[in-house]
């Protein structure tokens, strides 16, 4: 009786550790399969942050040729645009040294005179009329504007009454031409060289950007 007990009591014994060795590649089985999803999981995440690192990096390098490539074209077209205006000041120059030139011719500039007084007579359509001018000018201008009256009174149909301020000058170093006054200072008309130059500039500046550089087809607004 005693050794089937033992028996019996072994064959338990036996099961229990088959058990428990089952058990044990079990628990060690799953323990390695969740090391290895872990350490894929973390493998991966490892490369995702260096691969979003190196995107990131590529962008900024592409972000930043971006801005040189504009900053390099802005930096051009500035400078074409400098050329230009400074050519443009040439013929600017070279203008304002031709009308100064007409200045020395006397029978020339005494035409001018007479055209600005004419201009600036039918600008204001005063009857009474104030014209100053350098003061070197003053016998040249006395000289036409009888001519100057007359034209302005065969085109308006206006009588009008001028006299020259013999006490306000315009400046001597200006290039010349007048200024006439009405209503005690309060109508104005500048009908100086450099003054009409200066409008002259105004109206055909983008006429000579055109002429010389062809037309911008982005340019909405003219001078």
């Amino acid at each position: 009786g005693s050794s089937g007990i033992n028996a019996e009591y072994g064959q338990m014994i036996q099961f229990i550790d088959h058990e428990a060795d089952e058990k044990e590649v079990e628990i060690l089985a799953k323990a390695d399969e969740e090391f290895n999803i872990e350490k894929g999981r973390l493998v991966e995440q490892e490369k995702q942050k260096i691969r979003a690192f190196y995107e990131k990096k590529e962008k900024n390098a592409e972000l930043q040729k971006k801005i040189q490539m504009s900053n390099l074209h802005n930096q051009a077209r500035l400078r074409l645009l400098k050329q230009r205006e400074d050519h443009l000041q040439v013929v600017v120059d070279k203008t304002t040294n031709k009308l100064k030139g007409q200045v020395v011719d006397i029978t020339k500039y005494r035409e001018m005179l007479q055209g600005l007084i004419t201009q600036g007579l039918c600008q204001l359509l005063e009857p009474h009329v104030t014209i100053q001018c350098r003061q070197m000018d003053i016998q040249l201008v006395e000289g036409v504007l009888a001519a100057g009256q007359a034209n302005y009174t065969k085109l308006s149909g206006l009588d009008v009454t001028v006299k020259v301020d013999q006490a306000n000058f315009l400046p001597a170093d200006i290039t010349g031409g007048v200024r006439l006054v009405a209503k005690e200072g309060r109508m104005v008309v500048v009908n100086t060289l450099e003054a009409r130059l200066e409008q002259i500039i105004k109206q055909k500046i983008p006429e000579v950007r055109s002429m010389l550089y062809g037309s911008n087809p982005n340019r909405r607004f003219f001078d």
